[in-house]
């Protein structure tokens, strides 16, 4: 409905239009609706502007495939693959992607909300116009963010995403971690935790704070529900003291107490703190035992942060020394724990931090997203190591976009 005016005086007409009145309609229930409505609902709004063959596509755990999502009126069927794939390119590149079918036009629109990249939205239409693609752009940002909502509800998403059968040790993993991506304007931040269904001991967290962004790595020694559990601990120390905004030297020695308190004196978890003045690009790290961040600037790793190291966390190590240095736009730094590049073969030569610069310089060579780069990374240096993950193998990397 086109937008009109009062005569009497000059207001804009608050008459609903067809997209507000589509858009409106979801937003004035959805809040309502069991999270297994969630996917008919959408379906029920894609229909209603001409389209058909509904599918949500979500990412699983091992960011190899999108799955579909159940319910009525949402199209069934197999994976579909991330790599060479149109829904695959749409994911990874967080734009929607148009290809002639022979009844229309299929379209895959991202599901993003707050830069992390849930899966796709794909539908065919007869035809797309700007105005279609608004609307749907906007459906499918309202339809991440209600998945996003709805999934502390429910098992319903994470049923649909895990495509392996996954150890309690990795169910505990998963419930800590923040969202897998987030992309804001000035900062972006992309993380891989790999065996993704039997990871135990490694960790991440991140939480932006106004203008600075916190973040952590960490690397509880063990295998299963004993190195889980320690990886809680020390991820609850690290939030409760970022949260009651200590400096960061002072996380370490609060993560330290806690491990120290919960687990006999020969445990221990290696950690990585981090801070990102996002307005400066001031970077600020303390290291317990993890290997040096890489610096990653025009494409190529131009320098490893090495730093003064501590004991790890539960060793009961002095105060670390803060070290810092000044980002430009566009740089990356990668973080990653030591199962990244110490796996080898018995009586091999372990992968090692070389070829690990090597792969970097080789993946990052274009203008492309975080996840997309930080997510390709992770499945290249497996195949390279023989699909070898005997230890946890976990990346962060993070962009400052000036």
């Amino acid at each position: 409905m086109t937008v009109g005016r009062h005569e009497d005086d000059g207001d804009a007409d608050r008459a609903e239009s067809f997209g507000e009145m589509l858009l409106g309609g979801l937003l004035d229930h959805v809040h309502r609706l069991p999270p297994d409505r969630i996917g008919p609902a959408l379906a029920d709004a894609v229909a209603r502007m001409g389209g058909r063959e509904v599918r949500i596509l979500l990412q699983d755990y091992g960011q190899r495939n999108l799955v579909p999502l159940a319910g009525d009126g949402l199209e069934d069927g197999d994976a579909v693959p991330i790599d060479g794939t149109e829904a695959g390119r749409c994911f990874l590149t967080s734009r929607a992607v148009e290809v002639p079918v022979a009844d229309g036009v299929r379209v895959h629109a991202p599901l993003l909300d707050g830069g992390d990249q849930a899966g796709v939205l794909a539908v065919t239409l007869d035809a797309v116009d700007d105005d279609v693609r608004r609307l749907l752009r906007r459906l499918a940002a309202l339809a991440a963010a209600t998945l996003q909502t709805k999934n502390g509800y429910t098992d319903l998403f994470f049923r649909a995403r895990r495509g392996e059968p996954m150890s309690v040790a990795a169910e505990i993993q998963w419930s800590l971690l923040p969202p897998l991506a987030m992309r804001m304007s000035r900062v972006a931040v992309a993380g891989v935790l790999e065996p993704a269904y039997d990871v135990a001991g490694d960790s991440f967290d991140y939480a932006l704070n106004g203008d600075v962004l916190h973040l952590a790595m960490i690397d509880a020694m063990g295998h299963g529900l004993d190195a889980a559990t320690m990886a809680t601990v020390a991820i609850g120390a690290y939030r409760h003291a970022r949260r009651i905004s200590v400096e960061l030297s002072e996380i370490y020695l609060f993560m330290d107490r806690a491990v120290a308190e919960q687990f006999a004196p020969d445990h221990f978890v290696t950690a990585q703190m981090l801070r990102l003045d996002t307005g400066t690009g001031l970077l600020q790290w303390v290291n317990a035992g993890h290997p040096a961040p890489l610096l990653i600037r025009d494409h190529r790793v131009v320098r490893r942060l090495n730093s003064p190291t501590t004991l790890p966390v539960g060793f009961g190590g002095d105060q670390p020394r803060v070290s810092e240095v000044a980002l430009e736009p566009g740089d990356r730094i990668l973080c990653f724990t030591d199962g990244l590049i110490e796996e080898h073969e018995s009586g091999e030569e372990e992968f090692g931090e070389d070829q690990l610069i090597d792969w970097v310089n080789q993946l990052d060579r274009a203008d492309r997203e975080v996840h997309a780069v930080a997510r390709d990374l992770s499945h290249t240096l497996k195949r390279a190591r023989g699909e070898a993950t005997s230890d946890d193998s976990t990346l962060l990397l993070i962009e400052w976009r000036g």
